[in-house]
């Protein structure tokens, strides 16, 4: 197993469960918690998956997905979309943005995980 997944997330708790679910399944993770600079990051690190939360500081996940999938270079590049808020308008809205898969938070260790791999073909 593995590559590379960026997390674009800025809940300390989140992050630090994420990174030990994925490295423990030998995924390297990468993470970022800035909406306003996330593409720039995405550009930047290359990720083989991008696991995106709604709500981000500066700019919100749904915009930053919006411009991912409106880039060729990134069209198909998994996204991983989370969110506390899991109505159906917020899973509607993801869906018709371009999202791979969206989960809610909390979330289960093996739910992550089985996505991830589902995601990136593993």
């Amino acid at each position: 197993m593995g590559g590379t997944v960026l997390l674009i997330e800025d809940e300390p708790n989140i992050i630090e469960a994420i990174r030990f679910i994925l490295s423990r399944d030998g995924w390297r993770v990468d993470t970022h918690s800035d909406g306003l600079t996330a593409v720039d990051a995405v550009r930047a690190r290359r990720p083989d998956l991008i696991v995106l939360d709604v709500m981000l500081p500066n700019r919100s996940g749904y915009d930053i997905l919006n411009d991912l999938r409106a880039d060729a270079e990134f069209k198909e590049l998994p996204v991983l979309m989370l969110t506390a808020r899991g109505q159906k308008k917020d899973r509607e809205l993801a869906e018709k943005l371009g999202a791979s898969r969206f989960m809610t938070k909390p979330f289960s260790n093996g739910e992550v995980l089985e996505t991830v791999r589902a995601l990136v073909g593993q």
